[in-house]
């Protein structure tokens, strides 16, 4: 049985499709956008299309923006020799975040998972290895701690050591405020290699 109207209805369907949005939580956000005036929705359907449309690649490092070059790639006060290979563009805002990378990323657009099938021709590997064409000294690998994640780090990692550019894993391990107990087995492992001097 149909609660909703047509509109209402296939609104809810929509919202319904983005990722981590169930039935409940489109109905509160369909029923919130029917609250709101009428430019606010406006706008915010605007700004959904103008980011669709004029959201593309950075022409560098394949992170998200809407110029040819993002910001990071265009600030004369990045290093440029070191490179950091993260999984998205969520990644490397996380890794902004912090204030402490000084260097500049390299967005592959998702990880080697052969279930999935997803091979290194499906992730922006090739783009990689042609920046080592450049001055570069060194490329930290960032990548989730992940199966598929550790599975891309080794092939990058294998594919740069033979040019001689120093390669660096970040190092993973236990989360602040995490309970040892509740730890995997992987990650207390990378915690104890990754030990360092206090």
């Amino acid at each position: 049985m149909e609660y909703y109207s047509k509109q209402i209805s296939r609104l809810i369907s929509e919202l319904s499709t983005l990722p981590g949005i169930g039935a409940k939580s489109a109905q509160r956000l369909a029923f919130h956008i029917l609250n709101m005036p009428t430019e606010e929705v406006q706008n915010l359907a605007g700004a959904m299309v103008d980011a669709r449309q004029n959201v593309h690649y950075c022409k560098h490092c394949f992170s998200l923006t809407d110029d040819e070059v993002c910001p990071i790639c265009s600030n004369p006060n990045r290093n440029k020799k070191v490179i950091m290979v993260v999984e998205s563009t969520r990644d490397l805002a996380a890794y902004e975040k912090t204030g402490k990378y000084e260097g500049v990323y390299h967005v592959l657009h998702g990880a080697i998972s052969p279930l999935q099938g997803i091979g290194p021709t499906d992730i922006k590997l090739k783009e990689l290895m042609q920046r080592l064409q450049e001055d570069v000294d060194e490329v930290i690998i960032a990548t989730n701690s992940s199966l598929e994640g550790e599975t891309t780090a080794m092939y990058i990692s294998k594919l740069i050591k033979p040019t001689g550019i120093k390669v660096s894993r970040i190092a993973s391990g236990v989360p602040v405020g995490g309970d040892l107990e509740y730890i995997d087995e992987v990650t207390l492992l990378r915690a104890l290699e990754g030990r360092t001097e206090l």
